[in-house]
């Protein structure tokens, strides 16, 4: 009985539909290359319809690596906390790799993906160049 209920749970979980997968970007650098793991939601989406992307980023208070992106992104809810490793759109257009965790003010960042790699590549005082595309 038990087997026949886990098996019809099973085949019901698998009618829900097909699951998208998640998008891989490489991020790289003279620094390093690390991969993220873009989130779902239209903000990361469009992000992925940009690439490849070349950004000139600068250091920020010691946390993160800002830059701007070529248009803006879709609004999307926003959150204060973010953890190493989290890539970030502070305004429409403006995109962030965060090295350490914190807090912003409100109004908060829209995620958008999360490293999979070591971060610490960008943990370095000064500028620097990155490209952005999609993962093979």
């Amino acid at each position: 009985m038990l087997k026949s209920l886990l098996s019809a749970g099973v085949i019901a979980f698998g009618m829900v539909g097909p699951t998208m997968a998640q998008e891989r970007i490489r991020i790289s650098s003279d620094w390093g290359e690390v991969t993220a793991n873009l989130a779902d939601n239209e903000a990361a989406k469009s992000l992925a319809q940009m690439l490849p992307l070349t950004i000139e980023m600068s250091d920020h208070l010691r946390q993160e690596k800002t830059g701007n992106l070529p248009a803006p992104l879709p609004e999307q809810t926003r959150q204060r906390d973010f953890s190493v490793g989290t890539l970030g759109l502070w305004s429409s257009d403006h995109f962030v790799i965060y090295y350490r965790d914190g807090r912003v003010p409100s109004p908060g960042i829209i995620v958008l993906g999360k490293v999979a790699g070591n971060v610490s590549i960008f943990d370095r005082p000064g500028s620097i160049t990155v490209r952005i595309e999609r993962a093979d």
